[in-house]
């Protein structure tokens, strides 16, 4: 079973949820560590009652006094922790896709990683909040075998049955026979495949490349792909193979070497932090040296660390 780090809190009550975020925020100055401890203190579904409550109690948007007290990544992760999760992946990706060029990490990151249903989830809120569709928009961004690629994934009809021995030898065979055996690559094959089989299918395929050419499939996407097709293929390979290490690695890159990606850190650590972020905190540890909070507590400063840690909860 996934370990989340926030679960909903035992003993709650919105209406006292609401009066301690009231007094937080009431007066001169915020008591941003007592904001923090409230919101992280919650699971996402009370932190929605919470922001209907809120206003009948007090007749305006909980939301806006928020970031009418706080701001930068600070009020980031705040609000980040209010949106619901589909929401809060769509508007990711609308940011990502806005305006001159594409953030394409974030594309790549929250559509090889999301399932059937929160892909699903994901295109409504989409076309509620932007008014076109998902598919419309990354078209309107995107060309190409990158284009092809995610309007696949866009989809969210990745196949959900067991692992098949036969199919799995036969699309390694299609897989190799598409790329490495040949001159060029007939990408069409590897995005119909990858967009389509169960993450077990895809698994037992790798096991089977394994065998033919002596090697993973990654290498294969390394050597016959490029740019975005290949990091998107590559993204769907770490998912299908561990996805909590898939995360684990996304945190790393946005806090190694100079600078930090506050955008990537704090996405996820929010969207994963009510399904598996205590998986991820652990492979973190094991692969990189150092808990994830002590790699927070060194990058990041100020009340934005400390909301970081609130969700992270070490």
């Amino acid at each position: 079973m996934p370990t989340p780090t926030v679960t909903p809190k035992p003993g709650f009550s919105a209406e006292e949820e609401c009066q301690a975020l009231r007094k937080a925020m009431k007066g001169f100055g915020t008591d941003e560590k007592a904001l923090i401890n409230c919101v992280t203190g919650m699971s996402n579904s009370q932190r929605q009652e919470v922001a209907v409550v809120y206003k009948t109690m007090f007749g305006k948007d909980l939301i806006e006094d928020i970031k009418s007290e706080i701001s930068g990544d600070f009020e980031d992760t705040i609000v980040a922790l209010f949106l619901k999760p589909a929401f809060y992946d769509a508007k990711c990706l609308n940011k990502a896709m806005k305006g001159l060029g594409t953030d394409d990490r974030v594309l790549v990151e929250i559509m090889c990683s999301r399932n059937n249903s929160e892909i699903a989830a994901i295109k409504e809120a989409y076309k509620k909040e932007y008014k076109q569709t998902l598919e419309e928009a990354i078209k309107g961004d995107t060309s190409g075998d990158y284009e092809r690629l995610l309007v696949s994934l866009c989809q969210g009809a990745r196949e959900e049955k067991p692992a098949d021995a036969a199919l799995a030898a036969a699309d390694a065979q299609k897989l190799y026979e598409a790329g490495e055996k040949t001159t060029g690559t007939d990408e069409s094959t590897f995005n119909y495949i990858m967009a389509l089989r169960s993450y077990d299918q895809l698994r037992a395929t790798f096991r089977e490349y394994k065998k033919i050419t002596g090697h993973e499939f990654l290498k294969a996407i390394q050597k016959e792909c490029s740019g975005n097709v290949e990091r998107t293929l590559a993204g769907v390979f770490k998912v299908a193979i561990d996805p909590v290490m898939f995360f684990a690695d996304c945190l790393h890159k946005s806090m190694a070497g100079a600078g930090t990606d506050e955008d990537r850190l704090i996405r996820v650590v929010v969207s994963r932090s009510e399904i598996d972020l205590g998986d991820i905190k652990e492979a973190f540890r094991g692969a990189y040296g150092g808990t994830l909070a002590k790699w927070i507590r060194d990058d990041v400063r100020g009340d934005f660390r400390r909301a970081l840690l609130g969700v992270v909860k070490e």
